[in-house]
């Protein structure tokens, strides 16, 4: 993950670009809990630790499900 390491927060739009994901989308898992952001001013961002976090536990469910990547 790259592009992440060189940038420590990502908008809303940027993380949906990362992730491959709708809007929609990538407020259903920040409403789940397995999204996590933190905010600025009125501004909401992801981290870039929060953005790894999250495909590993993607990965780590794939597993689980017998999938493998």
């Amino acid at each position: 993950m790259t592009a992440v390491a060189e940038r420590a927060l990502l908008g809303i739009t940027e993380t949906m670009e990362l992730l491959s994901m709708s809007r929609t989308v990538v407020y259903e898992q920040i409403r789940a809990g397995r999204l996590q952001t933190v905010h600025q001013g009125r501004r909401c961002y992801v981290t870039a630790s929060a953005i790894e976090r999250y495909v590993a536990l993607l990965e780590s469910e794939a597993e689980a499900d017998g999938h493998t990547a």
